[in-house]
């Protein structure tokens, strides 16, 4: 039965590769993204032009633009989700049957350089959203948290009945925060809540922020790349097609799990040390990096890995793209865009 869903942060990363993923299943989608500029706004209009949106008109705020590509299917709004007034009627206007909110200042680092805009969106943006579900009587919620959550815990692979008290930046304890904000509006309102702790995502159409673009872009420009910790890291990287299959599995399928609350991690379950994973882009890029050791960074952990079999045993949750595969994928895409 198609559904009509509500995406914010559809401009971002994973928020777009969701859009196409629910458009093929022939769900319309109501987008939303306030632009920011945290990081290149020209690949964000670029993401939404894949989705058959203008960017000229996408430029302006609370305006309405229908997707040339999938018409009566697609349409974008510029939107921040911290607005009160205009959030609550595109609510009454389109009349959603599920919301998933991807919309959040990201990045661990940066919440140690500029705090207030993760309390603004992340926290004040997200209670907006649930207010909204609860007042326009929403069924399922479904959010981005994140596997910072878990901090520098020695418990590996995480999983999500251990506790996660003690979070290392800013960016974590926001989300955190949203997952207890969440329990409350599910007790006191009675609508299903679930959220994603989000292991490493990389692919097509990434972030330049993260490992992976910074680390093809500065091999491919001869720029030497920041290794930190000395290399002795390890990341449960997950691959953004077997992130989207898990999100969409989440909001469109009925769990088995009865209960109204749920956190799910959803990673590859195989972290991979971080030297190994530049090995494999050398191989990909066929040129070496220049490496420029460094010291751990404030906020960073030392390893992530995700135990999954709670999605798997609910929604039969399976990530199939080896890194190699994902990497590969990754660097066909950047030189394609980048025209390198």
């Amino acid at each position: 039965m198609k559904k009509k869903v509500l995406v914010t942060g559809v401009a971002g990363f994973i928020g777009y590769h969701l859009c196409e993923f629910l458009l093929r299943a022939g769900h319309s989608v109501i987008g939303i993204d306030n632009i920011n500029s945290y990081y290149d706004v020209n690949l964000k209009f670029a993401r939404l032009n894949q989705l058959g949106i203008n960017s000229e008109n996408a430029d302006i705020y609370n305006n309405i633009t229908e997707s040339s590509i999938h018409s009566n299917s697609m349409i974008f709004v510029k939107l921040d989700i911290n607005d009160k007034e205009f959030l609550p009627k595109l609510f009454s206007q389109f009349q959603f049957d599920l919301v998933c909110n991807l919309a959040a200042q990201a990045g661990v680092r940066y919440s140690i350089k500029a705090p207030q805009a993760y309390l603004d969106s992340n926290l004040d943006g997200f209670l907006n959203i649930l207010e909204c579900c609860r007042n326009f009587n929403i069924k399922k919620f479904v959010y981005a948290s994140s596997s910072s959550v878990y901090g520098n815990s020695d418990e590996v692979p995480f999983k999500e009945d251990q506790n996660v008290d003690n979070p290392i930046s800013l960016y974590a304890a926001t989300k955190k925060s949203n997952e207890l904000m969440a329990y409350c509006y599910s007790h006191l309102y009675n609508f299903e809540t679930i959220g994603l702790r989000f292991f490493t995502v990389y692919g097509p159409w990434g972030r330049p922020d993260m490992a992976m673009f910074l680390f093809t872009e500065s091999i491919l420009n001869n720029k030497p790349i920041n290794v930190f910790n000395n290399g002795n890291l390890s990341r449960d990287f997950t691959y953004i097609d077997d992130i989207v299959d898990g999100v969409g599995k989440v909001l469109l399928e009925k769990s088995k799990n009865s209960q109204n609350y749920n956190i799910y991690n959803i990673g590859n379950s195989k972290p991979v040390k971080l030297l190994n994973f530049i090995e494999e882009i050398e191989k990909k890029l066929n040129k070496n990096a220049k490496k420029n050791m460094m010291a751990m960074q404030d906020g960073d952990v030392n390893k992530t890995y995700a135990n999954v079999s709670k999605l798997q045993a609910d929604y039969n949750y399976h990530p199939k793209t080896s890194i190699a595969e994902g990497i590969e994928k990754f660097v066909s895409w950047y030189s394609n865009y980048y025209k390198k």
